[in-house]
């Protein structure tokens, strides 16, 4: 989901005024629409009841600059200039003087491609990302996505798609070069912290719509990883619960570990089934009002031991849900520190088509934190282990000996965490490593080159992916938490 999921709320209809000229009358409706739409989403939202407030446009004399400045090129410009274009252009401009990552004037496509998010099904790489500091940088990998099997990671920085620089752009800007259609590729260059950029060339997919997924072990402990929140969330978490409760569940993980947030009808209707009613579960502030908060409802309840991960892929809607579970339930939260998304935007879809995206209000702790740019703190910190954060291989660079490079250095780190013998681990391929490859190759039925390319390179990284998965030190401390909880 490279835009966050939202969720519709109800508007008045938007007041009429007349302007002499008809480019004022034009942007004096694209801002009372701004302010209101036929049609309004509201990412963290509060259900189709909440009433969006209508002031009236401020005199035409503030904008006396806009409107000099279009007449001047409307009548002096060496060629037309095509109104809607200038619109379009004026409305992003008071976007990017915003400086908020969460506020975006998005186009006709890409309104359409944002829209397209909120049935939980579309074709590409399947990655939540946000422009930071003129950067585009990954919130999170969904799961079972090409983005996650090739190996993206949260804070990853996207240089360029194919070739072509993201820098400067929105995030629906960059959205709009890396979604395609599934089956095509896209060539993604990425940073990680203080490697060099590699290039990434994914395969573009059918993204899952599923976004609960659960196993029960043999201590009756469920893990249940939520990867997003949208419309179906709720009722999935409760049928899979409901079924391991019948067969004697005796604690519960909650994994929202690189959960990029979605709807926040779904963290309070997931809180609600862990916390008594009445419970606070969060407070939303908005300019002009007091907080409102929001309390836990009645209705099914699981009373297992609880627990809940994150990490720094651990978004919004997933921080709600586990500062509430924390703070209104005593929950042990465990893992890293989560990504710091406190804010609360509404997208109003304008007549052409078009939608605006902004920041309406903050939503607070139930004790009234604001976590914003801060994260919620684990109260048990548990690291990945380092191999979890290794670079990507191109499968089709070459890596043999005498090669020097840091490709070669994640290789011998995959190695070595997988239980070969690469010999130090630098930059430098040599023999250690070339007899460790040989030794990787033979044991997953590979022809035997000591050579690192096209599937031995996928097989190894297919190979760390499912240790992390299989040796998971948050869950391990998770159950552990679990087991001795009275």
């Amino acid at each position: 989901m490279e835009e966050q999921k939202t969720e519709e709320i109800v508007s008045k209809p938007a007041k009429k005024f007349i302007r002499i000229k008809p480019f004022a009358l034009i942007m004096i409706i694209a801002l009372t629409i701004m302010g209101t739409a036929g049609l309004t989403v509201l990412a963290l939202t509060f259900g189709d009841e909440r009433v969006v407030e209508v002031k009236v446009p401020v005199e035409r004399k503030e904008f006396s600059r806009l409107y000099d400045a279009y007449d001047e090129l409307k009548n002096n410009y060496y060629i037309d200039i095509e109104d809607k274009d200038i619109i379009s252009g004026a409305i992003n401009g008071m976007f990017d003087a915003l400086d908020d990552p969460y506020s975006d004037y998005m186009y006709m496509d890409e309104a359409d491609q944002f829209n397209e998010d909120l049935s939980s099904s579309f074709q590409g790489i399947g990655a939540e990302i946000q422009e930071q500091n003129g950067y585009i940088m990954v919130v999170s990998p969904i799961k079972n996505s090409p983005a996650e099997r090739v190996g993206l990671q949260p804070q990853d920085m996207i240089l360029a798609v194919d070739g072509e620089s993201l820098q400067g752009m929105s995030a629906s800007e960059a959205v709009k070069l890396i979604r395609g259609e599934k089956g095509t590729s896209v060539t993604l260059t990425v940073k990680r912290g203080d490697t060099e950029p590699t290039d990434m060339t994914i395969v573009r997919d059918e993204i899952p719509i599923e976004t609960v997924y659960g196993e029960m072990d043999e201590d009756k402990i469920a893990h249940v990883q939520i990867t997003s929140f949208s419309e179906d969330t709720t009722k999935e978490l409760t049928k899979i619960l409901t079924e391991f409760e019948a067969q004697g569940m005796e604690g519960i993980i909650l994994d929202v570990r690189q959960n990029p947030g979605g709807y926040l009808v779904g963290a309070i209707d997931i809180a609600s089934l862990f916390l008594e009613e009445g419970k606070t579960i969060l407070q939303v502030e908005t300019r002009d009002s007091e907080p409102e908060v929001y309390k836990a409802s009645g209705g099914k309840k699981f009373t297992q031991p609880v627990t809940v991960l994150i990490d720094e892929g651990s978004a919004s809607a997933s921080e709600i849900l586990a500062a509430a579970l924390h703070e209104s339930a005593g929950v042990e939260v465990i893992g890293l520190t989560s990504f710091g998304k406190g804010t609360v935007q509404t997208v109003s879809s304008l007549a052409d088509g078009a939608n605006l995206k902004f920041t309406t209000g903050k939503w607070l702790t139930p004790k009234g934190n604001w976590i914003n740019e801060k994260g919620v703190e684990p109260t048990i910190e548990v690291p990945y282990p380092s191999y979890a954060s290794l670079s990507y291989i191109d499968p089709e660079t070459e890596l043999t000996v005498g090669t020097a490079s840091s490709a070669v250095q994640s290789a011998e780190g995959m190695l070595e965490a997988l239980g070969y013998k690469p010999g130090k681990v630098d930059s430098l391929y040599d023999e250690d490593t070339a007899d460790a490859v040989s030794a990787f190759q033979k044991a997953k039925k590979l022809e035997v080159t000591g050579v690192i390319a096209g599937d031995t390179t996928r097989s190894l990284m297919q190979a760390l992916r499912e240790k992390i998965t299989e040796d998971d030190p948050m869950i391990e401390k998770a159950k552990e938490v679990l087991l001795t909880a009275e």
